[in-house]
């Protein structure tokens, strides 16, 4: 395929061509290097868009007639043009540590959040798709992304005079956005189709690129469509259910199949969530189609090749649909691979023969995965536990999820300020390999610096919140004097809190309007003010949400605080990175466990921003007393609300106690030497492992090339085949499987466990039997395998197991059990089956 770099471009002056190369990678969008030669080509259009590509595309011929005669800008894009491609033809972590690997990952995901000016995102999950694409530039980890291409995205907010949110949603003209169509070698665009009831979706691909990384977006906006479908693409979690399985059909199956249009089919699938479910389904197809091979052995020979990773901390957050529409929209596809109707929404259920039971994405996905999972290690255990019923009878702990946490992009959250901070203390190839020195060098910063640069970036922060704000007044048609006013709100010199995420009640955002007049209080503290800047939408059908917002809207109109108190409204990339990059200390305070992991707190450390956080997500993890600052006890405690209002208490009392006291504690010269010590454990400790760095190092070590091995084992000697054996005669005959009698014979320090098993037709080496006994000081359980000795007297296929145990533990805290056992497959992911000991 190829992709024609000058489309939807006039043509550019000879010697410019190398526009279009530096406009179309959104390097840019973290690299602001070029930055002066596109504000030099076109100032208005650029402080207004910050968007390359639109601008080579509105700005006058004539002015790059006089651009293409200019010295001085012809040397700085040449400048520019070789930087760039030194920065292509670099040796990567990747190629130094794995030079030979036949590694390709495909990363799959409704939302990608890139930059402000692809308005393809709505929160953190496309955040952080978009960090993971960016860090896999960096870091050469071979990678290319699949999402969606939306006409409208995510709706755009603005609140009226009375605090009301209200919702737009302007059209994303695709030829304004920096992506372009992919084309076939006769420069035909690439089309795909998928099938829908009684006919066909056609499928357009678009490429939008981040150096040698490629995100392929697809977008049923054809008008060989019917109007319906074409607007199958138009928002981002807007619709109802029959909309948002239409997405995912999208996603999953016309996803897997751009790639393979592409000649790029990956060797590992990471599902980003359930939504992607379905790309298990048409892999398994695929491979039907190219060995002859049924469904059941397609499924066990690429399911070592899918990665699901889960950020949902509470079981009601997956994507379900009714067995009818599952019907209307798959039972021809499931008939196309060789299952009935049923099997096909067994595999989304947690009982295979309720059939009433709705189909869950996520039990797809978990069940056509080698490996999952969650965002944190709080979340671990979460999602341990509503993955529980698919494992019956097995403990939680050995329900097989494991974690990567979350980490951002740190060059995407870094001020220039930062940048410069970091680059004299750690060079400018910090964030391309192992962060080993990052702590080491941080701490040789003197606290001086630290200081200067902390109030550099917060007096920048208030110049932009109060540009802001005026936009927003005049936007909503509001009067001189309040224009006027908003010089006069803020102060660079004080305090300054942040807060920002999508307004709903279990991430309790109102926590601390909780005594409004005690935070009043706290604001204008004589001897240490403070000040709050506040964003965030609501989804458009969370009531609930808009009404936490109108009640801050309410407050900051309150005149003891209208100077201290804003919200910044449309809250979007930009919004973030300038906040993120100033505020002093981020807020965030949701209701445990019900924050997966969290990430904006962590763009503030590269920034020197401390976290006061609820000890949940990543914070559960991080906190420290040298680091920030934490609330709550560590215990779940549901919607109760006494305990919000305890936990409101301990926001206040943390902040009047601890943070204010220690902000304002200054030396002679004027610097607060506590504050900073926290600054620099934060940065230094803090900063490299909550990187996407660290995070996407960790993919490829402990997930995708562990997968790879196995998935290629799989599928080059016939082992998809035994695994299908395996598992059919696990299910056919496991109610046959039945313990004898146990005999203990124990001593000082020591048992010998013996015990007769009887297997039925089930081949000894298809199980494992074991000793198990609960954690004792530990997470992790004491397990003992059990050998296989004589025959049982009067059995066909029954055996004495025994083990001996040097231990001072009881013998009875230790129980039998048997489970499956095969060389190459993962236990209990690809069998469940076990039986303990009564």
């Amino acid at each position: 395929m190829t992709t024609p770099r000058s489309y939807f471009l006039p043509p550019l002056p000879e010697g410019l061509e190398g526009l279009t190369e530096l406009a179309l990678d959104l390097r840019w969008s973290w690299n602001h290097t070029a930055d002066k030669m596109w504000r030099y080509i076109d100032p208005e259009l650029w402080s207004q868009t910050t968007n390359p590509w639109l601008i080579l595309q509105i700005v006058s011929p004539n002015r790059l007639e006089a651009l293409s005669k200019d010295t001085d800008f012809l040397d700085l894009m040449n400048q520019l043009i070789g930087e760039y491609h030194q920065s292509l033809e670099r040796t990567t972590w990747f190629q130094q540590s794995y030079p030979n690997s036949p590694l390709k990952v495909a990363f799959f995901c409704l939302e990608f959040g890139l930059s402000e000016v692809l308005p393809i995102y709505s929160g953190g999950l496309g955040t952080l798709a978009g960090d993971y694409l960016k860090t896999a530039r960096d870091l050469g980890v071979p990678a290319v992304g699949v999402g969606l291409l939306y006409q409208q995205g995510y709706f755009r907010q603005v609140l009226n005079s009375h605090g009301v949110q209200m919702e737009y949603y302007p059209y994303n003209e695709p030829r304004q956005l920096p992506v372009i169509p992919v084309r076939k070698p006769d420069n035909q665009w690439l089309r795909l189709t998928i099938d829908l009831p009684g006919r066909k979706l056609w499928i357009r691909v678009w490429e939008a690129k981040i150096g040698q990384v490629k995100l392929y977006l697809l977008d049923t906006n054809d008008p060989i469509n019917i109007a319906a479908d074409r607007g199958i693409t138009s928002e981002l979690y807007g619709g109802g259910a029959e909309l948002r399985l239409q997405q995912e059909m999208v996603l999953g199956i016309g996803g897997w199949r751009a790639l393979t249009a592409l000649n790029q089919e990956p060797n590992i699938c990471h599902l980003n969530e359930g939504h992607a479910a379905l790309v298990v389904m048409e892999r398994a197809r695929s491979f039907m189609k190219s060995t002859n091979q049924p469904f059941k052995v397609a499924i066990s020979a690429t399911r070592p090749g899918n990665i699901f990773t889960t950020h949902t901390p509470v079981e009601a957050g997956f994507d379900r649909f009714s067995p009818e529409l599952i019907e209307l929209y798959l039972s021809h596809y499931a008939a196309e691979v060789g299952l009935g109707l049923e099997h096909l929404l067994g595999l989304g259920r947690q009982r295979s023969d309720n059939q009433k039971e709705p189909f869950n994405m996520a039990y797809l996905a978990i069940r056509g995965s080698n490996q999952i999972n969650a965002v944190s290690r709080l979340h671990r255990e979460v999602s341990r536990r509503i993955f529980q019923p698919l494992f019956p009878r097995w403990p939680q702990r050995e329900v097989p999820i494991t974690y990567v946490t979350n980490g951002v992009h740190t060059p995407t959250w870094d001020s220039a300020a930062a940048d410069r901070l970091w680059t004299d203390a750690a060079g400018k190839e910090r964030w391309l390999g192992t962060l080993d020195n990052l702590l080491i060098d941080l701490k040789k910063v003197p606290d001086e610096a630290l200081w200067k640069f902390r109030l550099e970036r917060t007096r920048q922060l208030v110049n932009f919140a109060r540009k802001r704000l005026v936009f927003q007044i005049t936007e909503m048609g509001g009067q001189e004097q309040e224009i006027c006013e908003c010089n006069e709100l803020l102060d660079p010199n004080i305090l300054t809190l942040g807060f920002a995420r999508r307004f709903t009640e279990y991430k309790r955002p109102n926590l601390l309007l909780h005594n409004s007049d005690r935070l009043i209080r706290i604001l204008n503290y004589l001897e240490g003010p403070v000040q709050l800047i506040i964003a965030g939408k609501a989804h458009p059908q969370d009531g609930e949400g808009k009404a936490l917002i109108q009640a801050w809207a309410e407050f900051i109109r309150r005149p003891e605080v209208k100077k201290r108190v804003i919200f910044i409204s449309d809250y979007d990339m930009a919004v973030a990175a300038q906040m993120v990059q100033g505020v002093d200390v981020w807020i965030n305070t949701p209701r445990r466990p019900w924050e997966a992991c969290g990430t904006s707190g962590m763009k503030i450390l590269v920034n020197g921003g401390l976290n006061l956080s609820e000890r949940d997500g990543w914070w559960a993890e991080a906190f420290e007393p040298d680091v920030g600052w934490s609330i709550g006890d560590g215990k779940e405690h549901d919607s109760d609300p006494a305990w919000d209002a305890q936990e409101a208490e301990q926001l206040y009392t943390v902040l009047e106690k601890e943070i204010i006291p220690t902000f304002y504690n200054r030396d002679r010269s004027g610097i607060p030497r506590a504050w900073i010590d926290c600054m620099r454990n934060s940065m230094a400790k803090l900063t490299p492992q909550f990187s996407t760095n660290r995070m996407l190092r960790e993919y490829v070590e402990k997930l995708y090339l562990p997968s790879l091995g196995k998935y290629q084992n799989r599928i080059g000697g016939g082992n998809a085949l035994t695994t299908q054996n395996w598992q059919e005669s696990l299910l056919k005959n496991w109610e046959q499987v039945h313990f004898g009698k146990l005999e203990v014979d124990s001593g000082p320090g020591f048992h010998n466990f013996r015990i007769p098993v009887n297997l039925g037709d089930i081949d000894p080496d298809f199980v494992s039997v074991q000793v198990y006994a609960e954690p004792e000081g530990s997470e992790k359980a004491e397990i003992h395998s059990m050998f296989k000795g004589e025959k049982s007297a009067g059995t066909n296929n029954g055996y004495i197991f025994s083990v001996h145990i040097d231990t001072n533990r009881p013998a009875n805290h230790y129980t039998p059990r048997i489970i499956p056992q095969l060389e190459e497959a993962e236990i209990p992911l690809e069998a469940n089956q076990i039986l303990w000991y009564a």
